[in-house]
């Protein structure tokens, strides 16, 4: 048996002991949570961890068995999160963001997301203008031969806001999945784009604002502005909301890259993005709420009454949701 051999031995048998006590502590951490670990092992925690960050330097440096050095990364990546990291357990984090975290990065978005709004519905205020003046506008604006436009009758308008097929359930949750694949990734896109100043942002918000104008400018002209409405705002206050704060997202990014203060460049995009991250998370989040109520609710819903309440509670919701204060919450952050 070499030199190495033995080392190698000889290292693992003296410390394998407070290696197997941290790991025991890691496993009882992960299913209970930190509250389930008892003071002694609480105290034992930071002191193991310590000595096994120190036993996987030694067996980097001297080249001991990979699969020593290979069980000590994964223990320290594993207890490093219980000593530095979050302190709770993976469902906690998750009902904590949608109790708080999410909430609060939109609250504290105002400025991107009022910014976001504009670009959207400042677009769809200009194009619904301009193809009220002209109905050209509607071909440079739409981008493709859709059957709802400016050649269509009344009733042929009429018919699509009200489908009368009954036989259409089994293919709306294919629908429901397309429209949020769709709408996930105009998002995604809208977020990503933000490096580059927020400009890529503003124009693809502008984009599909010029769109939306557009294609609410057709049915207005034919008398159909109520129901449209109804239509489209059934997941429309929800989907539109979900691709501002998108852009919103996006344009915490830009406004990092442009405006980094005393920070550099790189450590102001590093902590926005924590910040933009939560906010299209959640974007998402609704996209997905979205495309169910687009893919089944607007459907099979026929009935005005009924599209405007829901439209008109989603869009109470959204509003509480983000900006009523949650005293009881910040408190706890306390």
């Amino acid at each position: 048996m070499n030199d190495r051999v033995i080392k190698s031995y000889r290292f693992r048998e003296e410390r394998e002991t407070e290696w197997r006590k941290l790991d025991l502590i890691i496993k009882r951490a992960e299913k209970r949570g930190v509250d389930g670990l008892s003071d002694e092992q609480m105290a034992d925690l930071p002191g193991l961890y310590r000595q096994a960050v120190s036993s996987l330097s030694v067996a980097r440096s001297i080249s001991l068995d990979q699969n020593v050095i290979a069980y000590l990364e994964t223990l320290c990546a594993r207890a490093y999160f219980f000593v530095y990291g979050t302190r709770s357990r993976f469902w906690e984090r998750i009902a904590m963001f949608f109790a708080r975290d999410w909430a609060a990065a939109v609250a504290a978005a105002r400025g991107p997301t009022l910014l976001a709004f504009f670009c959207l519905f400042g677009g769809a205020l200009l194009s619904f203008f301009l193809v009220l003046g002209d109905n050209e506008w509607y071909w440079t604006f739409s981008g493709h031969m859709d059957s709802r436009n400016p050649n269509a009758t009344y009733e042929e308008l009429r018919a699509t806001l009200y489908e009368t097929n009954t036989g259409i359930v089994d293919m709306l949750s294919a629908f429901a999945a397309q429209l949020f694949s769709h709408n996930s990734g105009i998002a995604i896109f809208a977020f990503a784009l933000g490096f580059a100043f927020g400009m890529p942002t503003a124009v693809l918000l502008l984009y599909n604002g010029l769109y939306l104008g557009s294609f609410y400018a057709v049915f207005w002209q034919k008398g159909l502005g109520y129901e449209l409405t109804g239509w489209l705002f059934i997941h429309g206050v929800t989907e539109l909301f979900a691709v501002i704060l998108a852009g919103a997202a996006g344009f915490m990014i830009g406004g990092a890259v442009a405006f980094p203060g005393q920070r550099t460049r790189m450590e102001s995009m590093r902590q926005e993005g924590e910040k933009a991250a939560m906010v299209i998370i959640g974007a998402v989040t609704m996209l997905f709420i979205a495309a169910l109520l687009e893919g089944f609710g607007r459907q099979l819903i026929r009935s005005d009454t009924v599209r405007y309440a829901i439209a008109g509670t989603s869009l109470i919701f959204w509003l509480g949701y983000f900006y009523l204060p949650r005293k009881h919450v910040e408190d706890r952050r306390d």
